[in-house]
């Protein structure tokens, strides 16, 4: 099974969470999943890498903002987009 498989489901899990305003519930769903991805990114090429920082820059800030929206599209969209690419 590969990761972006794997990792697709928590993702799209998490930001349904979100939508539905389950924020504490979802928050420790990405700790969980930010914590697997991380070393997968590790792996991937520097450019890819420096995507994934920025992406993470973003929910993070959305998190803390408690835009849980945005967070949820970044989840759903801009996440699996690099894991993607990645093929992770």
């Amino acid at each position: 099974m590969s990761g972006f498989t794997q990792y697709r489901e928590p993702a799209v899990a998490c930001a349904h969470l979100f939508r539905l305003g389950r924020d504490v519930e979802a928050a420790l769903v990405m700790v969980e999943l930010f914590g697997a991805l991380m070393p997968l990114f590790d792996r991937t090429p520097p450019a890819l890498q420096q995507q994934w920082v920025a992406v993470l820059g973003e929910m993070l800030a959305c998190q803390e903002g408690q835009n849980w929206l945005a967070l949820a599209d970044y989840l759903e969209y801009e996440l699996l987009e690099l894991m993607r690419q990645g093929d992770i």
